[in-house]
């Protein structure tokens, strides 16, 4: 068996036997005993048993996990007392017993009672595999609706409706309104029309947020178009 290269900076990994097993513990403090893991590794028939401590399950460095990684080999197996000791999520743990598969590494947890290298134990792996794909999936639909709303692809349907597009239209060119009033017409903001008026290919001075050069006479509630001479201006 070929030595594993050596890295720069780290430990160089133990040699292990063909078809042996390696033992992983952890614990999430420092003021956790390792030793009952250790002895039902052992117990288990580990050849050796790499250990964390103080290392929670969340935590990313874990320098003996990564260790023990590198030391496997073809033909060997992993061995933990539970399946909480390698992460705390199921995609995380299926993405590393996936790894193992690839590099034909046997996998056992000793509670869950998990074997690769048994039928059961692959029908379970098999059952993880379909949870955390189902947990992908989740996490894909709760981010799909930010993500369309995000890049203007659905989500909330537009404040106002081509019918309301057309009207505002109308009361721009023909009625001449300001975009001010036009807005409080349709109970939405001033910004609101001018995007639905520009949308609609009207860009030009007025709707593209400048007012016109030449302000149009506002009349007043009540008061006729054909006299807004009769009454104070609103601005548009």
């Amino acid at each position: 068996m070929e030595r594993p290269e050596a890295l720069d900076g780290v430990e160089e990994p133990r040699m292990v036997p063909e078809g042996a097993s390696l033992g992983y513990a952890r614990v999430s403090t420092k003021d956790q005993n390792l030793e009952s893991q250790r002895q039902q590794l052992i117990a288990a028939g580990c050849y050796d048993v790499y250990a964390d401590q103080g290392k929670p399950g969340a935590t990313v460095t874990r320098p003996e996990l990564d260790a023990c990684l590198r030391a496997l080999q073809p033909g060997n197996t992993l061995v933990v007392t539970k399946l909480d000791r390698l992460g705390r999520t199921v995609r995380g743990l299926v993405d590393l017993l996936d790894t193992l598969k690839e590099r034909k590494i046997a996998f056992r947890s000793l509670t869950e009672g998990i074997d690769t290298t048994t039928m059961q134990g692959r029908k379970m792996f098999a059952l993880l595999s379909s949870v955390a794909e189902m947990e992908r999936e989740l996490i894909r639909e709760r981010t799909r609706p930010g993500l369309v709303v995000a890049t203007g692809k659905g989500g909330r349907p537009p404040r106002l409706q081509p019918d309301d597009v057309r009207e505002a239209r109308r009361l721009r060119e023909r009625e001449e309104w300001s975009l001010d009033r036009i807005a409080e017409k349709f109970k939405v903001s001033r910004s609101t029309i001018i995007r639905a008026l520009r949308q609609d290919g009207l860009a030009g001075d007025g709707y593209a947020g400048k007012k016109p050069a030449i302000s149009p006479r506002e009349p007043i509630r009540g008061q006729s178009a054909q006299n807004p001479g009769s009454g104070p201006n609103i601005p548009g």
